[in-house]
Order: structure tokens, then sequence, then C-alpha cells
């Protein structure tokens, strides 16, 4: 798993699969938006421009102590989160990610379930079940929010104030109070239902 230690100091790539309506690049904006409110530099990118509905879909963020001012795809990155775990088999998520990376898998399954897709890679697999959380709590399979949860559990690139303050504020603009309160805890119950990870000993 990525050393907590590595995380202030070193410049931070992440990698999002999804499809689109499923909030991947939300995910990777709200994400960079909280560095900048932690006095990080920060960079988000969607791979294929705007979402297309069921559409295989990927994302990029990096955040750094220092100004980001590279803008290629993620190739290596340090963590992987994966939206949909239909992608599973069909998408290398795993490709490129970095010795002792993460790959966390939106599943019902436990994470020793998943490792084999790891391959050669020596890396952690964490899963937790975001798109039940959020169907219970929202009604509706969008699992961004309960997958930002889980991933400021495993490894904090950003502070958890800063990301509840983002959420809070973005989906304020558009959503109402109530609707915003139900994605609160689904980012609250994400961030408590993460397994226990399995590590890779390739």
């Amino acid at each position: 798993m990525v050393e907590v230690s590595d995380v202030r100091d070193e410049l931070m790539e992440l990698r999002w699969h999804g499809r689109g309506g499923q909030g991947v690049v939300t995910a990777s904006h709200f994400l960079a938006e909280a560095a900048l409110l932690d006095g990080r530099f920060f960079q988000s990118l969607p791979e294929f421009g705007a979402e297309r509905s069921g559409a295989p879909l990927v994302a990029y963020t990096r955040i750094s102590s220092r100004p980001v001012l590279d803008r290629s795809p993620v190739l290596e990155p340090h963590i992987v989160a994966v939206l949909d775990p239909t992608l599973l088999g069909r998408v290398p998520v795993a490709q490129g990610l970095k010795a002792h990376g993460t790959l966390l898998v939106n599943s019902s399954r436990g994470p020793h379930e998943l490792a084999g897709l790891l391959g050669e890679h020596k890396a952690t697999v964490v899963t937790v079940d975001a798109t039940r959380i959020v169907l219970e709590t929202l009604g509706r399979n969008i699992p961004n929010i309960a997958m930002l949860g889980a991933l400021v559990r495993i490894c904090p690139v950003v502070s958890k104030w800063a990301l509840t303050k983002v959420i809070q504020q973005r989906l304020g603009e558009r959503l109402s109070y109530k609707a915003v309160q139900a994605n609160l805890a689904a980012f609250e119950r994400g961030n408590h239902a993460v397994s226990s990870p399995a590590v890779s000993a390739a």
C-alpha cells in the first residue's frame, strides 16, 4: 500500500476507471479541489472528454507539494480506483500500477478474490461495496462519492475535512439539502466500509 509518509512529500498520481454517468470525472475534480483547500498543487484530467452514459471512461488526478506541469496521461499511478466492477477482466485496470501501489475496487467481493488482477504487480488490493452503499443512501448507482470516502481512508492524499467541504459546496450548488446529506452519508459509509487489504506477493 502507498506509504502515508509519501503522501504529503511526493507527487501522487491516481487513475480512475469507470463508466459514463458514474461520476468518474467528478471524483477526480473533487479530489483536486480538496487538494487546493489543503494548500497543495493539483491536476485533474479526463481521458475522453465529456462523459457518455455507460461508456468506459478514464480520468487522472495528480497532487503534489510543487507545481504540476506534466499534462500527459498517468501511466504509472500510485493508486488506481475502479468504480465499475464490470470492467474487471475487460480493461487492464492494474496496468502500470507502481510497486507497493494500491488498487481500490468497488466490489462486493473480498480483496483476496481480486488479487489475481495484479498479475506480477507487487501491490495492494482494497475493496468497498460502494454500489450497495449508494443504492441504500442515494437510491442510484453513482458510486463516486462513496469511493472518495474509501480513498481518503486507505491513503489520505487530501484531508477528509477538505474533501467533505468540496462535496458540500459543489453538490450544494445543484442538489437539494436532502440530496447533499445523502451524499455525505455515502461518503462516511465508504470511509468506514473498506476491506482489510490483500497484498500481492509477486
